[in-house]
């Protein structure tokens, strides 16, 4: 059976990882308001290859991410595009919420004595999702935190200024076959009084085609080249 398009939902302190093929895109919606989406990327062929935050900000000249913006390899490849977004400010420079987070703000729980109702936190989800792929902690980056807007304040400290509201969304375009990992557990400076179980609706379905004036492409000269080395990469497949 061939598949034009796939959902499903995500429950709050849950994970997930697929192949996103290239061609595709994923839409995730926040379904009830206040989510976190910590999100890693691999190279599902050179699994060495993974999200590099520091090259996506730098050579787009930004501290958050939004429509426009390219999500780059530590290769110069670019695995993404955000072609839509109604939250406007997506961060990728805290990180995730350990175990120690969660027990200190929310109180010890685990699977064994609480089941589904535990509170998991980023980094051990994504060990989780890795260990999937023969990777540990070794191959962890710096990862996204979609629908968390973080800013300074007064005394230079990074507070999280905002989460989206129901219904806002993201649309992510893949540019090569990519290995997404995801969890939906609290941003680590969430200080809400409960833990967060916030849940998101994902969507893949196939993408248009990349034209010679896509907004994404074009938004930065180095985008540019971006979607060459990509160009060069898929020569000949």
């Amino acid at each position: 059976m061939k598949l034009d398009n796939y959902s499903t939902t995500i429950a709050g302190g849950s994970h997930w990882s697929f192949i996103a093929r290239r061609g595709t895109q994923l839409k995730i919606e926040d379904i009830q308001g206040g989510a976190n989406v910590g999100v890693l990327f691999y190279n599902p062929y050179l699994l060495h290859e993974k999200y590099n935050a520091p090259d996506t900000l730098k050579c787009q000249h930004t501290f958050k991410l939004s429509s426009g913006h390219c999500l780059y390899s530590d290769m110069g490849r670019i695995f993404a595009s955000i072609i839509e977004d109604t939250f406007g400010w997506h961060e990728s420079v805290c990180g995730n919420s350990h175990a120690s987070h969660i027990r200190e703000r929310w109180g010890a729980r685990d699977y064994q004595c609480d089941s589904n109702n535990w509170k998991q936190n980023g980094y051990d989800a994504f060990l989780v999702e890795l260990a999937k792929y023969g990777l540990d902690r070794k191959a962890m980056a710096a990862n996204l935190n979609l629908f968390s807007e973080v800013r300074c304040d007064a005394s230079g400290e990074l507070r999280l200024a905002r989460q989206a509201e129901a219904g806002d969304s993201l649309c992510l375009r893949f540019e090569m076959d990519t290995l997404v990992l995801l969890h939906t557990c609290p941003h680590p400076l969430n200080n809400a009084s409960e833990y967060p179980h916030t849940p998101v609706k994902l969507q893949l379905s196939l993408a248009e085609p990349v034209r010679e004036g896509d907004f994404c492409m074009n938004f930065r000269e180095e985008n540019k080249r971006g979607f060459q080395n990509n160009a060069l990469y898929h020569l000949g497949s």
